[in-house]
């Protein structure tokens, strides 16, 4: 049995028909074709498949699209503006923040988050906010080097 939600994608309402099981990952990926959300464990525990529900990173594996019929989702196709890369993009690409790039889709997601709530984080803040996702490439150095990065250019363009 199919059931037809409504999410709104990166700013875009979209309409859609999924089984009652169809996880969040596998429809933004598989039916809605944005593959930048990617699926490591399926167990909740890396991080990647980490997306924005209402504003807060929530594990696409773990939830069920059916649950967030009406809500809003940000998977990191929709954290670059018109304008280009959002500040935390640009940071991570600035400061080598990838290697690999499996894990940073998840790591994008969380510090937008991490860093609306809190602008200024401290090392052990970025730490403690980046803790749920997993990286085996960076040693995570430049991880918290971005994280930072992305905070000064975020104060910069708010002009603080």
């Amino acid at each position: 049995m199919r059931h037809d939600i409504t999410l709104v994608v990166n700013g875009v309402t979209r309409r859609v028909g999924v089984p009652a099981r169809r996880l969040l990952s596998d429809c933004l990926r598989h039916d809605l074709g944005l593959t930048g959300t990617h699926v490591g464990c399926e167990h909740g525990v890396c991080g990647c498949c980490t997306v924005l529900l209402d504003g807060e990173p929530v594990r696409s594996c773990l939830t069920f699209a059916v649950t967030v019929d009406g809500r809003e989702i940000t998977t990191v196709e929709g954290l670059a503006g018109p304008e280009g890369m959002s500040p935390v993009q640009r940071a991570f690409a600035e400061c080598h923040g990838l290697q690999c790039g499996f894990c940073t889709p998840g790591f994008l997601c969380t510090a937008t988050a991490l860093l609306r709530e809190n602008p200024a984080p401290t090392d052990e803040e970025v730490l403690e906010g980046i803790s749920g996702n997993l990286c085996r490439c960076t040693g995570y150095q430049n991880i918290v080097k971005s994280v930072h990065r992305a905070a000064e250019l975020m104060a910069e363009e708010e002009g603080r």
